[in-house]
């Protein structure tokens, strides 16, 4: 086991727009506020569209990244994530995973990474 004592620094609440795109809304309001690191603790939200990684049929290599995508609309998700800075453009490397209900299909689940989604 590692541990370490975290100093919790500034604590931001954020609302994203209609049709706003999470990924790029969340990485002009990190640049906006000069945030380099980070983590979100939860979200809640509902997207129009997103593309999450994952996949239905068995992996060759379960031990490899999965970059399969699958296109979804009408989502509604709750998830987590990870901020990291990127020396090479300046800006933010966000890691969220979510677990999401298909709207279209009965609320079905699925929990994955997310690529590319646009707010609801």
């Amino acid at each position: 086991m590692h541990a370490h004592e975290l100093t919790i620094g500034r604590t931001f609440g954020v609302t994203f727009d209609h049709g706003e795109d999470f990924f790029d809304t969340l990485s002009r309001f990190c640049r906006e506020h000069g945030i380099r690191q980070g983590y979100v603790p939860s979200f809640i939200g509902a997207f129009a569209e997103a593309e999450i990684v994952g996949a239905c049929e068995k992996l060759k290599d379960p031990n490899a990244p999965v970059w399969a995508k699958t296109y979804v609309t009408n989502v509604e998700a709750f998830g987590a994530g990870t901020l990291a800075h990127d020396p090479e453009t300046g800006g933010i490397l966000p890691h969220i995973h979510a677990s999401a209900g298909l709207k279209a299909q009965d609320g079905r689940p699925s929990t994955t990474r997310r690529t590319r989604t646009r707010s609801s």
